[in-house]
């Protein structure tokens, strides 16, 4: 019997999408949140959002919305989801989406494309965006039929989120989208990936190795941090009295306050946590992943035992020649080392020295009241107004050495650094992204006046969005990282400084509120003010980076074993 028109309209209304059911496998997958901006070629995938458990957060630029899913990720281990349209809004997402997966991030981003009816040919807005993908993915794909949704969706989550975590792209043609989905198919249960246990043979060859050292040191990595595996740390550590050290994106992994601690490895020259390294005979890299920073820095020579203890094999370097490789489970195999092993290395005070050279620098900053104002105040009076478990994402550049080498940190993704890219302007929509995930903490962004101009119109996606957060801005008025390498390297620099707005009234016309530090006191008292307001505030705070070249002459002359 003929359908009737009518009945072919009903029918049509009732059938399902491949826009919607996308956004149902993104429901059955857990998400929350999705960071995006629609575009002609994705209206159905937002309108099924719009009726769908996920909240959609409308930001300014697809830069900003990848960087949001990058940070989402980084703090839930959960895929942080971006969306954009095809041509350029899928190229804007490249840049959060390559720094989610260099800095082992779980990410899912995706885009439009145009249809399948003329994507094989040159057409309006249609470049490869797969292909452009593929590099700075784990997976880059496209959608290529309705009924392939739910098993590509749950691929993609599976890749972004199992060890070593990534981004994954997908792409949705416009006549894909619209498309009814076939009978029978629905989002797939989502099976949890268990982490291996170490090998028993590789724990005891690294047993032997560790039981013969005099000076073990341990790195911990952001790998560390992923794994969850601060209490076995700290517990290894006092077991068999090893110090510890963590790298810029392991910072709070292991607490800054703990008598073991070293502080951090990173800094583009010798510092205090260095010389731990030094004289270390054996090295237990744990959770650390090469991107986050060259090893020539900690085994410079290649003369060191290494122990890498990881959930994935180590990479090869000729400054990184493994002793033992220990893979699984990263707490589970601190504990099993940890049982197995008798040590009995020499102790000395350079850890102990390390600790007092840093809280002396903070020290001397939190009683300087010059100004502009130190950076040495300025990482103090942070710290000063931060609980513990609160959140600052500092952005790339000078801000960063400083905050990386002094903030004291004393839990886990607690102080946000990229440093496998190290791009700037993420601070401001990460942070977005920070309060959404954890609502309850003060959310700080610390940026460069350089780097907070790149992404400073998310300012008005927060007000819109009612997301409370403070953005500190260290005013300089140049790209202030730049100059000091250009001055250490060249002895001098050039194209580097630029002007600035009025960042009070530049805050004011979005909506927020702008404060402008004009004496060193006023900093502490107005963080503490901004943190506790429910809105969003600028703080410009002009900064005193002639401390930079000088800090780097004074490790310099650090050439003494401490």
């Amino acid at each position: 019997m003929k359908q009737s028109a009518t009945q072919k309209k009903a029918a049509k209304q009732l059938s399902t999408s491949a826009a919607q059911l996308l956004v149902q496998c993104l429901e059955n997958e857990g998400v929350k949140y999705a960071f995006g901006i629609p575009g002609e070629e994705n209206i159905h995938v937002i309108d099924a959002l719009n009726s769908s458990s996920i909240r959609f957060v409308l930001v300014r630029h697809e830069q900003a919305a990848s960087f949001m899913a990058d940070i989402y990720g980084r703090l839930t281990d959960k895929a942080g989801v971006c969306v954009a349209t095809l041509g350029p809004g899928a190229i804007n997402l490249l840049l959060g989406t390559a720094d989610a997966n260099t800095d082992s991030v779980p990410l899912v981003a995706i885009s439009a494309q145009g249809g399948l009816n003329r994507i094989y040919k040159e057409s309006h807005q249609i470049i490869d965006l797969v292909s452009m993908f593929k590099p700075v993915t784990k997976w880059a794909e496209l959608i290529p039929r309705p009924e392939a949704v739910p098993e590509m969706v749950r691929k993609a989550f599976k890749l972004a989120q199992t060890e070593r975590p990534g981004a994954v792209y997908l792409a949705l043609p416009e006549d894909v989208e619209k498309m009814p989905v076939p009978p029978g198919h629905h989002p797939l249960e989502i099976n949890v990936v268990r982490d291996t246990s170490p090998s028993p043979t590789q724990i005891s060859r690294a047993a032997k190795v560790l039981g013969i050292a005099k000076r073990p040191v341990l790195l911990a990595g952001h790998g560390a941090v992923r794994n969850h595996a601060t209490e076995s740390l700290i517990r290894f550590s006092e077991h068999l009295h090893i110090p510890v050290a963590t790298t810029f994106m392991g910072k709070g992994v292991f607490p800054d306050n703990h008598p073991n601690a070293l502080g951090t490895i990173g800094f583009m020259v010798h510092d205090y946590a260095n010389f731990g390294f030094d004289q270390a005979d054996v090295i237990l890299c744990v959770g650390y992943d090469m991107q986050e920073f060259d090893p020539v820095k900690i085994n410079p020579t290649g003369d060191k035992q290494i122990i890498h203890i990881h959930r994935y094999p180590a990479q090869v370097d000729a400054h990184y020649h493994l002793a033992v490789g220990i893979q699984g489970d990263i707490s589970e195999s601190l504990d099993a080392l940890a049982r197995e092993t008798r040590l009995n290395p020499t102790m000395n005070s350079t850890g102990q020295k390390i600790r007092h050279l840093l809280q002396d620098e903070l020290e001397m900053g939190r009683n300087d009241n010059s100004y502009p104002v130190k950076p040495q105040r300025i990482v103090a009076d942070i710290r000063a107004a931060m609980g513990e478990k609160d959140i600052v994402l500092v952005d790339t550049g000078a801000v960063k050495m400083w905050m990386a080498r002094l903030y004291p940190t004393y839990q886990p993704n607690t102080c946000i650094v990229s440093n496998g890219l190290s791009t700037m302007a993420f601070a401001l929509p990460g942070a977005i992204a920070a309060k959404l995930a954890f609502p309850d903490r003060k959310v700080l962004a610390v940026a460069g006046d350089a780097g907070f101009l790149m992404n400073s119109m998310e300012l008005e996606t927060a007000v819109r969005e009612k997301i409370p957060l403070v953005v500190l801005v260290w005013v300089d008025g140049s790209y202030g990282m730049i100059k000091w390498e250009m001055d250490l390297e060249i002895g001098h620099h050039s194209h580097v400084d630029f002007g600035n707005p009025d960042f009070v009234k530049f805050a004011e016309s979005f909506g927020g509120k702008g404060y402008l530090i004009k004496q060193a006191r006023d900093l502490l008292p107005t963080l503490k003010r901004t943190l506790a307001d429910n809105g969003v505030s600028v703080i410009a705070c002009p900064v005193d980076y002639g401390q930079n070249t000088m800090l780097t002459n004074r490790l310099g002359e650090l050439t003494e074993p401490m």
